[in-house]
């Protein structure tokens, strides 16, 4: 019995698929680091380098230990869920020295959030700026602790 012969483009496309599956298998072998998969799917290492980042968040508790006046305010108004670094910014610096300020909020603070977009969910209040605003910005009319009162 003859064994049929196998066309060449069917061969060399065996061959390719071969050198393709050997490369990769290489390859993985080569570029993966050895913590890999150490505690799951991802690199064992990467809990060190996260580890020795140093934070720059102070977060809220900090905020209290001076501010515990506007979070008094804030927890009667609709912001009571936002941290104040959401709107303020990074605060560890001021947080461990008072006389670092912190970055002022512009308009752009508030919009952040309140721009009309339709990725937001609809019970989030959202403005169009060209239509909203008259002559002055966010602050002009909101307090932005409590954004119902008139400053």
């Amino acid at each position: 019995m003859v064994r049929p012969k196998m066309p060449p483009q069917i061969f060399r496309l065996v061959l390719l698929t071969l050198a393709i599956v050997v490369t990769y298998i290489i390859a993985r072998y080569l570029l993966t680091p050895a913590s890999f998969r150490q505690y799951g799917f991802y690199r064992g290492e990467a809990l060190v380098e996260h580890m020795s980042h140093t934070p720059v968040f102070a977060g809220r508790k900090a905020c209290l230990e001076c501010h515990e006046d506007i979070q008094t305010k804030l927890s009667k108004a609709e912001h009571k869920t936002i941290g104040c670094e959401t709107c303020h910014g990074v605060g560890k610096e001021h947080a461990d020295n008072p006389d670092v300020k912190l970055v002022k909020i512009g308009d752009n603070g508030c919009l952040r959030c309140h721009e009309a977009s339709p990725t937001r969910p609809s019970w989030l209040k959202q403005i169009n700026p060209k239509n909203h605003y008259r002559e002055d910005k966010c602050v002009g009319c909101h307090v932005p602790h409590q954004p119902n009162e008139v400053p």
